[in-house]
């Protein structure tokens, strides 16, 4: 949503309002409804806004309610009835009509720094605290939202869109070598705490930062807990738990009329888009609702389009189709608009730049079917083994029968077991292929191979019977994904939201038995009877038939030399000479390792054409501080459609 930024000067120089301006104009393109201003002597924040809610149409920050505790917030929050009586109860009043940024500020006022215990939803926030001279952020859970922050030249600067941060002079360009190491081995940076440059740190999900008398603190609030199996007498009662989560976790992502929802033909995000359907018929108020699909279809042998047309006239909502032959690798990657704050491995980004202003033009909010595969879908070889270690048989008996006798099989065995079985035999694990062409002296400086071997060892499972559900979840790769789709990175003022990463579903569905429930996504099949047509609920996991990057780049080669050349620093982590020719015709991991190069040179070559430090012409007068009297408002671009 909108973009934020503070400084504060540790040694109690007042804030350079120019530069804190030229931050906060900055990020125009993330919040194009106002950018806004607020500073007291060594501490100052800006806001981009982006209205994607009705109750945001009159909505202003930075905010305050008393004049003392500031906000600027990037927020959007679960549970709104919830927290407000819970703030009832600690003597806050005036909370019905209250803004999620005034809510987290009667949070703070109620709670103080425990204030983050007490959310849920997506959010990242600064807080000045002028009382205490304290400065007080956060992000949310799961890291839906990002944060970013510098300590340099004796200030501390903090933004949810990291280009922002590198806007301030003493920030400097460096890199950080590990961080792009991590990008050659693994396509994103391992450490939470980093980024690719080297002034600038990333605070990890369900973290907290204060700064006080220039000691800075960075804290965990929170960690995803390891919770006993949920047993219900009636198969129903898990059913009808599980749907009335979903429902109010689409139901609280849903606050506007107007919505777009990414939809393929599986069963994830069609099941978003039916439940996103019954939330805004529920309402008795006229309502958009509309499906946006890339196709495939004359690259690969695609049924999406298929299936995700049948869900549309079942539902009764538009679709728009995106043509995936319109891309090709790396087409438009010298254009400002595709160029990414870190380095990206999406050799197709234009094609995700035009679906997100396709969905831009009709709503500021999209809804994904994002997480599905993570949360409901399960190994069973842990559980049942759990079930024998516990010398629970009879459980063990029961629920595998029922199984059988609904399904006709067993139970799908595979996964854990076959990882169990090769520890036990003394195999190696099948690891990834290690890129043959890193520079030798980058390797040698980090140990890469010992760093890779290691982190690609699959972990100590920590869950008993989701093991890989909770690993995956408690890893850095979900939070590069919302990173990367962020409008900090994407540059469209379009909200992604994600109701399968609601914290309130994720907790219950990783209590579930797995077998029956996480078998083939058995819960959302028989979730979604009489709700989907039943060509797509019972429509069994259909991965792509091809993956589109390999059959583009064989359709329309690119020339690697040309796109490796004109990139002096590139020899820095690869060694030329070790370099081979990108062919379609080998597997698709290997295409995607031997892109992995180019894709890193096109970003060094558009990182260092672009400037992020220069000042703003004198008289600019395009921002405004927040006096009530002095506001201008910028309208969004033509090609955004309002929240309302």
């Amino acid at each position: 949503m909108s973009g934020i930024a503070g400084i504060l000067n540790l040694d109690g120089a007042p804030v350079d309002r120019r530069l804190l301006q030229r931050m906060t104009e900055f990020m125009a393109f993330r919040g194009p409804d106002a950018l806004e201003i607020w500073s007291d002597g060594a501490v100052g924040l800006g806001h981009a806004m982006l209205r994607t809610s009705c109750e945001a149409e009159r909505e202003r920050q930075p905010a305050s309610l008393d004049g003392q505790a500031w906000i600027t917030a990037d927020a959007r929050l679960d549970g709104r009835a919830e927290l407000i009586e819970k703030l009832q109860t600690c003597g806050r009043s005036g909370l019905d009509s209250a803004s999620d940024a005034e809510l987290l500020l009667h949070s703070y006022h109620a709670w103080g720094d425990a204030c983050v215990e007490h959310l849920l939803g997506d959010f990242a926030f600064i807080l000045w605290d002028a009382a205490r001279r304290r400065l007080f952020c956060a992000r949310d859970h799961l890291g839906a939202k990002p944060f970013y922050y510098a300590r340099v030249g004796g200030s501390l600067i903090v933004s949810n869109t990291l280009d922002c941060a590198r806007v301030h002079p003493e920030v400097s360009d460096r890199l950080n070598e590990l961080a792009i190491a991590d990008f050659l081995l693994f396509t994103y940076n391992q450490d939470p705490a980093t980024t690719t440059f080297a002034d600038v740190l990333r605070l990890p999900p369900a973290h907290s930062l204060t700064c006080a008398d220039g000691t800075l603190r960075s804290n965990r609030y929170w960690t995803l807990p390891v919770e006993d199996v949920i047993r219900y007498r009636q198969r129903s009662e898990y059913v009808e738990h599980f749907l009335q989560l979903l429902r109010v976790g689409v139901a609280d992502r849903l606050r506007t009329n107007r919505v777009s929802v990414q939809m393929s033909g599986g069963l994830d995000s069609t099941s978003v888009a039916a439940m996103a359907k019954q939330v805004l018929a529920s309402r008795g108020e006229p309502f958009d609702l509309r499906a946006f699909t890339v196709d495939y279809r004359g690259l690969l042998k695609d049924e999406e389009v298929h299936y995700a047309r049948i869900v549309a006239q079942k539902l009764g909502i538009s679709m728009h189709l995106l043509p995936g032959t319109n891309g090709a690798p790396y087409k438009g990657w010298d254009q400002p608009e595709l160029h990414t704050p870190e380095p990206s491995h999406e050799p197709l980004l234009v094609l995700q730049y035009e679906q997100f202003w396709q969905m831009a033009e009709n709503s500021r909010l999209a809804l994904s079917g994002d997480g599905g595969d993570v949360v409901l879908f399960g190994q069973s070889w842990p559980y049942l083994s759990g079930l024998c270690k516990q010398r629970q048989f009879l459980r063990l008996a029961a629920e595998v029968g029922a199984y059988i006798t609904s399904h006709g099989r067993l139970p799908p065995l595979l996964g854990g077991f076959r990882t169990r079985l090769k520890r036990w035999l003394g195999q190696p694990e099948n690891l990834p292929e290690y890129p043959a062409w890193l520079d030798r002296g980058l390797e040698e400086r980090f140990d890469l191979r010992a760093r890779w071997e290691e982190l690609n060892r699959a972990p100590a499972p920590v869950h008993p019977f989701r093991p890989r559900a909770y690993q995956v979840l408690a890893s850095g790769f979900w939070t590069s994904v919302f990173e990367s789709q962020d409008p900090g990175v994407t540059r469209v003022p379009v909200e992604v939201q994600r109701p399968y990463f609601d914290l309130r579903l994720v907790r219950f569905l990783l209590r579930l038995p797995p077998v029956p429930w996480c078998a083939d996504k058995e819960l959302l099949r028989v979730a979604m009877q009489g709700v989907l047509p039943e060509q797509v609920r019972c429509r069994p996991k259909s991965p792509l038939a091809g993956e589109p990057v390999v059959e583009l780049w064989r359709r329309k080669p690119c020339h690697a030399e040309t796109l490796l050349a004109g990139t002096p620093e590139l020899t820095c982590y690869i060694d030329p000479r070790r370099l081979s020719p990108v062919q379609p015709e080998r597997d698709p991991e290997s295409v995607w390792l031997a892109l992995r190069p180019i894709s890193l040179s096109l970003w060094l070559r558009t990182t260092r054409n672009l400037q992020y430090k220069k000042y703003p012409e004198e008289g600019n007068e395009g921002i405004q501080s927040v006096d009530p009297e002095k506001t201008l408002s910028h309208a969004a671009t033509g090609r955004v459609r309002k929240s309302c």
